[in-house]
């Protein structure tokens, strides 16, 4: 499947924002660089669906901007309540992103209304499990140490990735960090390690 990192020149802090053009147009957190209606549509001219995999907001504040400029009937699924979402989003709900069917993944403990989204081939894995971004090499897990976050249910969220990841995953797109393309389920085993130590992913 083909999928485009849609942030990838951002100056400004923002999540990574994924689109996958092809099958059903549809957009993976929004981000928070300005001109990101601009980048998406450099690759298609329709968008039929923006998936939130929390709402933080770097992956957020570009939402109502995404929405305005792809019109009413654009789908937008969340887990949480949020103006612009039109369809909510459960543990092991199924939705299309571009040419693939994915399992919905109830992931909290970096945010209580995290999901990750697991196909044959892909995970966005949102900031449950990233990969080189600043903290570690490799596999990461997403930061703990704000109020409302838990490293427990993080632990836990992992743990129910790694049982619900499919055999032969290859492409992880993750909301910090850079994209992979290899074995992911030992990128989200050695996240689940490092994670399991209880350590301050950023130290003082």
């Amino acid at each position: 499947m083909d999928v485009h990192h849609v942030t990838a020149d951002a100056t400004e802090f923002t999540c990574n924002a994924f689109l996958a053009p092809e099958g059903r147009p549809t957009l993976v957190d929004p981000g928070a660089m300005d001109g990101v209606v601009d980048v998406i549509r450099e690759h298609t001219d329709t968008l039929e669906a923006v998936i939130i995999t929390h709402q933080h907001g770097d992956h957020v504040a570009q939402l109502e901007a995404v929405v305005d400029a792809f019109g009413p009937d654009l789908e937008v699924y969340a887990a949480a309540e949020h103006p612009k979402r039109t369809t909510p989003l459960e543990d092991g709900d199924t939705v299309t992103i571009g040419t693939e069917s994915f399992e919905v993944v109830h992931t909290p403990g970096h945010a209580d209304d995290h999901v990750s989204l697991v196909s044959e081939t892909t995970l966005f894995s949102g900031d449950v499990v990233v990969h080189n971004d600043g903290a570690f090499d490799y596999g990461s897990f997403g930061r703990t140490d704000m109020p409302g976050q838990s490293r427990e249910t993080l632990i836990q969220s992992i743990e129910r990735l790694l049982e619900r990841l499919p055999g032969g995953v290859e492409h992880l797109y993750a909301g910090h960090g850079e994209v992979f393309t290899g074995d992911v389920q030992d990128v989200v085993e050695t996240a689940l390690e490092r994670a399991e130590k209880r350590e301050p992913k950023y130290p003082e």
